[in-house]
């Protein structure tokens, strides 16, 4: 997406047009137009080519090329492409690359907090019909994800969950327990904050259903809001669409109860479990 984007500034910046850096690649306007919005893999002859028609010096085609190379290779999560539907992949690529993540969840507990046994119960909802086997990969790749809360360059998560979501029996009492259990040992992170939307906080702003926003560390890459349906999912990047979401999250972090109070509720709700 960085590079795309670095591609069409520097093609604007020649005053070079869509059919004239489609006439030097031998391909349609349309193909520029994707190869720029990183809807298309980099392939290299057409890069290094747009680049000479652009006005790029060599040796700076050289350092664009290698990045464009790098760009290319396969993430980790490749080997889980049987379990890994199309349009997520590019949600763990944002999410491998972010410096923020907030997240909105009114259902379940977000995917990087979630327990083997509480994500396990809801894949074998989310897809009755799959074997044991592809079950249990797809329960590894959501867990693989989570490692990155450990790096040392960790994004900032900030979790907005609805009370109802640790109120639903998801795999049963003990899978709950071992779920807020996770829960607590995730705000000792220095990096992971936790609000609850209380049951009688009322009507909000976000209601509407979950979502997720990213920020990045480099400003070539704007910030992205994923949202998702039974279907496919929408990637959200126009900035005035991308501010409405986060004035929401912003409003609803207001409406929520106070970081300082999250353990004490989950404590409460740990407690109701065991009686």
């Amino acid at each position: 997406m960085v590079l795309g984007k670095r591609l069409r500034q520097l093609r604007e910046q020649a005053g070079v047009s869509f059919e004239d850096a489609a006439r030097a690649i031998e391909v349609t306007p349309l193909t520029v137009r994707r190869i720029e919005k990183a809807e298309v893999g980099l392939r290299i002859p057409y890069v290094k080519e747009l680049l000479r028609t652009y006005g790029v010096p060599a040796a700076e085609i050289d350092d664009f090329l290698n990045l464009a190379r790098e760009a290319n290779q396969p993430g980790w999560w490749y080997k889980y492409r049987d379990v890994l539907p199309e349009w997520f992949s590019a949600y763990v690529s944002l999410e491998s690359e972010a410096s923020v993540i907030r997240l909105y969840e009114p259902h379940y507990v977000p995917g990087l907090l979630q327990t083997h046994d509480y994500a396990t119960a809801l894949m074998r909802v989310g897809f009755p019909n799959e074997s044991k086997e592809d079950i249990e990969r797809r329960v590894t790749l959501r867990l693989k994800r989570q490692d990155l809360l450990a790096k040392p360059e960790s994004p900032a998560i900030w979790a907005i969950l609805e009370e109802s979501v640790l109120r639903r029996p998801v795999g049963g009492r003990q899978v709950m327990r071992a779920q807020i259990d996770r829960l607590e040992e995730a705000l000792d992170l220095p990096k992971v904050r936790i609000q609850i939307i209380g049951l009688d906080t009322g009507a909000h702003p976000g209601a509407y259903g979950p979502f997720h926003y990213f920020r990045f560390g480099f400003s070539e890459l704007p910030d992205v809001v994923y949202t998702e349906s039974l279907a496919g999912a929408v990637y959200v990047d126009q900035p005035a669409d991308v501010v409405t979401y986060l004035e929401v999250m912003d409003r609803m972090s207001v409406q929520a109860e106070p970081v300082a109070r999250t353990r004490d509720i989950l404590g409460k709700l740990r407690k109701e479990l065991d009686e």
